[in-house]
């Protein structure tokens, strides 16, 4: 049976890039794969790096409103907070004997988020490719969609996989497949194509936020950095073009069309036309969006509901694993 898992960190606000790169690829997992579908809020990846605990537990809400308000239908799809499950930390304690240094030593993400500070850096910070492997492996997930910044993180879940299950003699983990999302839901930053959208970035222009406004996302797309040629017929004319580039991908992404299809329509005009094109499809597509967002952040009793019945569901898929954890490493 097809299981999917896949997490999102509940830090900062949800973007066009976090739906375009994950939420709506999850939504529309839904239907197009038969099978369980587990999305979780990665609120214990969230504390391997500083978080005040009351902006994180409205962060939750939040985000799992924002979710719910994209699509994520709790009749398809199972939607939890990661740290209502013990048993993603149990089974990350149990993979530790597992995990081997040298592999987290390899791990890219881990060298450029500690940066310069690499001393100062939390052990969360550099073991949670391990967490990550446990998230996963906890569900015996078949498929978890990843980009290529997570590629690295996959192949280390099934590493790990393998040799738990060589060496203690079970076949208790299953090794997950990757899904890679289309190339084109790669988006970056209003203000440098060469940077992707990210939560984090201090500017808020540089990102369009799915609680947005109508002004605010065309004033936001209007002032997005751009270069003072037309757009071309051909794609790979937008080469060395990073800020066209995306615009484009951006517009592609929404509609469902390929870039060389979009520039087919806008050749040769400048961006004083395209950016109210692309303004007004961003505008209508988020609008639903957010007014489901809206009703939803006035009903915080209703999302904890529905949280608190992902995680019993998801508690309920994990129970066997863990024991079988337990049981193969002689602690049953």
């Amino acid at each position: 049976m097809t299981r999917i898992v896949s997490g999102i960190q509940p830090t900062g606000q949800l973007h066009l890039g976090n739906y375009l790169g994950a939420i709506r690829n999850w939504v529309r997992m839904q239907d197009q794969f038969d099978g369980e579908k587990l999305f979780f809020l990665a609120d214990l990846h969230a504390i391997t790096v500083h978080n005040d605990p009351a902006a994180l537990k409205a962060n939750i809400r939040e985000i799992a409103a924002a979710l719910f308000a994209a699509g994520v239908d709790p009749a398809k799809a199972t939607l939890f907070r990661q740290a209502a499950v013990p048993a993603h930390a149990e089974l990350c304690w149990l993979l530790n004997g597992t995990a081997r240094i040298g592999w987290l030593n390899r791990m890219t993400q881990f060298k450029e988020k500690s940066g310069k500070n690499r001393e100062g850096a939390s052990v969360g910070l550099f073991a949670y490719p391990v967490l990550q492997a446990a998230d996963v492996l906890l569900y015996r997930a078949t498929h978890v969609p990843v980009g290529e910044d997570q590629k690295q993180h996959l192949e280390l879940a099934r590493d790990i996989a393998t040799k738990f299950n060589t060496d203690f003699a079970t076949e208790l983990f299953t090794l997950p497949e990757p899904i890679i999302p289309p190339a084109a839901a790669r988006i970056m930053s209003l203000r440098d194509g060469s940077a992707k959208m990210s939560k984090s970035d201090p500017s808020d222009m540089s990102r369009v936020n799915l609680s947005d406004d109508p002004d605010a996302i065309a004033a936001k797309l209007r002032k997005a950095k751009t270069d003072p040629e037309p757009l071309p017929d051909d794609p790979a004319q937008l080469e060395g073009r990073p800020e066209a580039r995306n615009l484009v991908a951006i517009y592609a992404a929404l509609s469902d069309e390929t870039q060389a299809q979009v520039l087919a329509r806008f050749a040769g005009q400048g961006f004083g036309a395209f950016k109210p094109a692309l303004a007004e499809l961003v505008v209508e597509t988020l609008r639903p969006i957010g007014t489901r967002l809206a009703e939803l952040r006035r009903d915080p009793a209703e999302l904890d509901r529905l949280l608190a019945h992902g995680a019993a569901r998801a508690r309920e898929i994990a129970a066997p694993t863990l024991a079988g954890a337990y049981a193969a490493l002689g602690l049953d």
